[in-house]
């Protein structure tokens, strides 16, 4: 593991790199950390081709953990990806994310698309996530952080969901701090969204990526296929959010081409 400074607010950012090649960032969801990607077997899968960048976002994995929402702010979260790419001297990389991390992508495509290769979105979206969580976990989310830690959580989710999470997910979920967690969805909840007219001006080349049964998340992909110029969308058959990146297979079978594209 190797660490960096968020140079704005001193928060120490954990990150493994493994491989060499061009750089490919990849960026977790909530409440997950660098650790699924490996699990998920993405980094064995890239390694021999790429120089592959897995990162803890604040509040998560072994990364700093803020108990303060405003802590979460995405020009710091951006901020954080940025030391990340200056450590590792990436002038530009591929950034491959998951939900939260997608959608950062989407935001650093906007604010520094000279940062970028391309983006790879799975089960992302570009608009304002109030309400994303709740829906995507369960209502009472918030409380049973508070009253019963990850494991209230944890048990909340899966009762909510009706079956048991995944243990990757489950080990990743764990190890968090429920407090640096709450703060972090709190502001999640109050992000802004991208605008349709900025969102057709992003020239990065795109691959989005979410389940058929993922269905807020199908949509704004299908949509932002047809704004974004140089986009392309593809179906994910059967999954839902929650399995997007599992398992792996699929979504390597349209990653590993996308980025043999732009090798060229």
């Amino acid at each position: 593991m190797s660490e960096t400074v968020n140079p704005i607010d001193g928060t120490r950012i954990a990150f493994d790199v493994r491989g060499d090649g061009a750089p490919v960032l990849l960026v977790h969801g909530s409440a997950l950390s660098r650790s699924i990607w490996r699990g998920f077997g993405y980094v064995a899968a890239l390694q021999d081709r790429y120089r592959v960048i897995a990162i803890d976002l604040r509040g998560h994995g072994r990364s700093g953990k803020p108990h303060e929402a405003e802590a979460y702010r995405m020009p710091l979260v951006l901020a954080d990806i940025l030391a990340v790419l200056d450590a590792v001297d990436a002038p530009a990389a591929h950034l491959f994310g998951y939900s939260f991390g997608a959608r950062a992508g989407f935001s650093l495509a906007d604010s520094h698309p000279q940062r970028l290769l391309s983006l790879i979105s799975a089960g992302g979206t570009y608009r304002a996530p109030g309400g994303s969580v709740s829906e995507l976990f369960f209502p009472g989310y918030d409380g049973a952080l508070g009253a019963g830690g990850m494991r209230g959580f944890l048990d909340g989710w899966a009762a909510h969901a009706g079956e048991p999470i995944d243990p990757q997910t489950s080990a990743a979920f764990l190890a968090n701090d429920p407090l640096a967690l709450r703060a972090y969805f709190r502001r999640v909840e109050v992000e802004p969204g991208i605008p349709d007219a900025r969102l057709a001006e992003l020239a990065v080349p795109t691959l989005l990526l979410a389940g058929t049964r993922d269905h807020e998340r199908y949509l704004d992909s299908e949509r932002a296929a047809t704004l974004m110029p140089h986009a392309t969308f593809r179906p994910l058959p059967g999954r839902t959010h929650g399995n997007t990146l599992r398992p792996a297979a699929e979504v390597l079978d349209a990653v590993i081409p996308f980025l043999a594209s732009l090798d060229r």
